[in-house]
């Protein structure tokens, strides 16, 4: 149970700093001067927002099937809850990120 556990930690954590990566490229390319084809910050988001939605969704399929008795992997389903809700949590410090970071650029003087 103990090495679930681990398992489950070192997966999140290598999925949020994938994200995190996957969120800091475009932004990187977006001071890029040499010209090249650069990754637009928002479609970046989004695709974040809908892989922590399909991450939901799947949880919850996986928690359905536990209740209707389709499936006996309660543990699977359970770490599939907690994996989107670390997901979802990590998404949001984000967005509380950025959002700060442009209210500070609002509010900087012309």
């Amino acid at each position: 149970m103990a090495s679930d556990m681990t398992s489950l930690i070192l997966a999140s954590r290598n999925q949020i700093e994938s994200t995190v990566k996957s969120l800091e490229a475009p932004i990187m390319a977006a001071s890029d001067l040499d010209g090249g084809s650069k990754v637009n910050f928002t479609d970046s988001f989004k695709d974040a927002v809908r892989s922590v939605d399909d991450q939901d969704r799947q949880a919850a399929a996986k928690m359905a099937d536990v209740d209707a008795g389709r499936s006996d992997d309660l543990v699977g389903a359970m770490l599939a809850s907690q994996e989107a809700s670390l997901s979802f949590s990590m998404l949001m410090q984000v967005r509380n990120k950025v959002m700060g970071a442009m209210e500070e650029l609002v509010k900087l003087p012309l």
